[in-house]
């Protein structure tokens, strides 16, 4: 695996052009594991990644923190002195710019995870947003660190006396700076089916780094669109593979990707285009290539996964686990070599 630690690997690989990656240590190696198991049949996909997200997501908390998604970081400086947590949140101002979703929106988060977007878009916007994520666990944490954080909200506020556990309404939102947000389990695939009383409500639908773990995406193009009412706003942040690869680029860089990060084939940026004109979206904004500014997250990710209590968890689960983990060398490698890119884009009804 690629080494953040590494000098050569954090600065030279991914700043200066040369796509050579250093890879390698004692950990990785000593859980080396061969890649390319296929996914039986798409339902087996979707049971391997609830399992995955189930298992997992406590550990995301711990190592990355609420926003389970890239830093962006857009300048030098920001390269230089920008957290993670600080370039999370500049990654949502983006997809918040080029997509216009705007305060008091009614949002559906999509591929929610823990809620950290939901949060942010209802405690700092006022929106009313729901999350759906196909992960029992999630929905657990999101509606956890959801009700903690609006009590610390309502303490500060109210003396000692006056302070009442946070809890849900009758629609199970729960009240969050000045908006609301609730957390659903539901395969997004079915979001049409399940939203149909609330068809053409949506003032926007919100997906970060979640649609390309869909087997069938224009499907969700589909069902974005009946959800979302006419001039609602799809924004939309995705890791996709670049144009014209050759076979050995697709093996080497994107064939690990799609195996360890549980994936159904990959799609290009043009794709996505297409599947949302098909389904009656036109184009707002971008794609916007940001790879360049978020290929950072993978050096930091790295570090953080040097933890052998992690490496320990993974072999515990198999090879899905590892191939997990062994992931990371080829985001790292896809990003320096271009084959692996990632980008924003936002759509109107």
């Amino acid at each position: 695996m690629t080494v953040a630690t590494d000098t050569t690997a954090r600065n030279g690989a991914s700043n200066s052009g040369d796509s050579t990656v250093v890879e390698g240590t004692d950990l990785s190696k000593q859980y080396d594991t061969p890649m390319g198991l296929a996914h039986t049949t798409m339902q087996a996909l979707k049971d391997r990644i609830k399992l995955h997200y189930d298992l997992a997501s406590d550990y995301y908390l711990n190592l990355w923190g609420e926003h389970i998604h890239h830093g962006y970081w857009a300048t030098d400086g920001s390269k230089a002195n920008d957290s993670k947590e600080v370039a999370q949140i500049a990654l949502i101002r983006l997809l918040l710019d080029i997509s216009g979703v705007s305060s008091g929106n009614r949002v559906l988060d999509v591929g929610c995870g823990i809620g950290g977007t939901s949060r942010y878009l209802a405690s700092q916007l006022g929106c009313s947003v729901t999350g759906i994520t196909i992960s029992t666990k999630q929905v657990e944490l999101a509606k956890r660190l959801t009700k903690s954080e609006a009590a610390k909200e309502k303490s500060s506020s109210q003396s000692q006396s006056q302070q009442q556990e946070v809890g849900e309404d009758s629609e199970g939102y729960i009240p969050l700076g000045k908006g609301k947000v609730r957390f659903i389990e539901l395969d997004a695939e079915k979001m049409g089916e399940f939203f149909a009383s609330d068809a053409g409500a949506f003032d926007a639908v919100w997906i970060s780094e979640a649609l390309s773990h869909f087997p069938n995406k224009a499907l969700f193009f589909q069902n974005a669109y009946k959800v979302l009412k006419p001039g609602g706003k799809l924004a939309l942040a995705d890791w996709f593979k670049n144009e014209g690869l050759d076979q050995k680029q697709f093996d080497d860089d994107i064939k690990p990707i799609e195996d360890g990060m549980l994936l159904p084939p990959l799609c290009t940026q043009a794709d996505y285009v297409n599947f949302a004109k098909e389904a009656g979206l036109k184009l707002l904004g971008g794609p916007k290539d940001i790879s360049n500014d978020v290929s950072k997250t993978w050096d930091i990710s790295w570090s953080l996964v040097q933890n052998p209590s992690l490496w320990a968890f993974a072999f515990s689960q198999g090879r899905d686990g590892i191939a997990f983990l062994q992931a990371f060398r080829a985001m790292r490698r896809g990003y320096a070599n271009g084959s692996f890119r990632y980008a924003v884009i936002s759509f109107e009804k």
